[in-house]
């Protein structure tokens, strides 16, 4: 029997509607909370993410760019938030030896660009967001909760 995995779809129509859902996902992450991010380059994945932090409380000093170059980004916080970008790796052997598993494990939340790069590095409970470009501004986001931290996510958005 497989589980039922909880799924969202949310239409956002502007970069402040889609800073504010990531803002409302950001309130809830708990330590061990992974977030798999996957869309085209200029879908919105970086913006959610600016979303996400501002929803942990990190500070508005504090630049939340894209770590395309740098691979990581660590963002301080109400939680630690690590911001990782696959799209340079070459694989999940990459990621593992940034040590990947101990931000997992760690006190804080993960955020991974691409993650469909490294699918089989991602820990069983996960939130799963897919940002499709449906517009000049608009995007549908598809949030799909694998296991109950995950879930537990997808509540506060009234899933």
């Amino acid at each position: 029997m497989t589980a039922q995995r909880v799924r969202k779809i949310v239409v956002t129509r502007s970069v402040g509607e889609t800073l504010d859902l990531g803002a409302r996902i950001g309130s809830a992450l708990s330590p061990g909370s992974v977030i798999a991010l996957v869309g085209t380059l200029g879908s919105g994945k970086t913006h959610f993410v600016k979303g996400v932090a501002r929803g942990n409380a990190t500070p508005a000093s504090v630049p939340v760019t894209s770590p395309t170059f740098v691979l990581i980004n660590e963002y301080p916080g109400r939680l630690p938030l690590y911001h990782i970008d696959t799209y340079r790796l070459r694989g999940a052997d990459d990621l593992d030896a940034l040590g990947f598993d101990e931000m997992v494990k760690g006190d804080g939340a993960v955020l991974v660009e691409w993650a469909d790069r490294v699918r089989e590095l991602l820990p069983a409970d996960h939130l799963h967001v897919s940002i499709e470009i449906t517009g000049e501004t608009e995007r549908t986001i598809s949030l799909t909760a694998h296991g109950p931290s995950a879930e537990a996510v997808l509540r506060t958005l009234g899933c």
